[in-house]
């Protein structure tokens, strides 16, 4: 499954991590990881059913852990009311600890609101994206995509697409 099927470009963003000893705005004490999934969760819904998708991420992640290793995380969780599925994507500016297996913090995220009918399709898509994730040239590209733009291109444009002209 292509990319561009689950992903716009609204939904593809870099996220800011704060230092390990910085506080968010407000003070709050959220993981760093809780940050993540609730911004993943923003991304995916709006501000309106941000809270309801933040905790369903949560709630998911709270069974296993969503990291593939190699800096890779999937965090997904079911819903009622869609009938597709659809995702965010984050690249995160900190790694951030996600408990892979392989111990290494994830700074590449992909976010995913599955219909909850969907349980054989999702299982597919899982290990679809969990291949294309494992191509060490693809995570080097959206990891030295130099802007939002090149990062979207690399996402959206379909896999290893031709790279775009760099500025003189």
């Amino acid at each position: 499954m292509p990319l561009h099927d689950l992903l716009t470009a609204p939904r593809v963003a870099i996220m800011d991590m704060p230092a390990s000893d910085e506080r968010v705005a407000g003070g709050q004490a959220n993981s760093p990881r809780d940050r993540v999934l609730d911004a993943a969760a923003r991304l995916l819904s709006g501000p309106e059913r941000a809270s309801d998708i933040a905790t369903a991420l949560r709630d998911r992640e709270r069974l296993a852990s969503t990291a593939l290793g190699e800096g890779v995380a999937i965090p997904h969780a079911r819903c009622s009311t869609i009938e597709r599925c659809h995702g965010a994507f984050l690249r995160l500016s900190r790694p951030v600890d996600f408990n892979a297996v392989d111990g290494q913090p994830v700074d590449l995220v992909l976010a995913l609101l599955v219909p909850e009918h969907d349980i054989q399709p999702q299982l597919l898509r899982l290990a679809e994206l969990a291949e294309l994730f494992a191509d060490p040239d693809f995570r080097r590209d959206l990891r030295q995509a130099r802007d939002i733009d090149e990062l979207r291109h690399h996402l959206l444009a379909g896999q290893h697409p031709a790279p775009l002209p760099r500025a003189a």
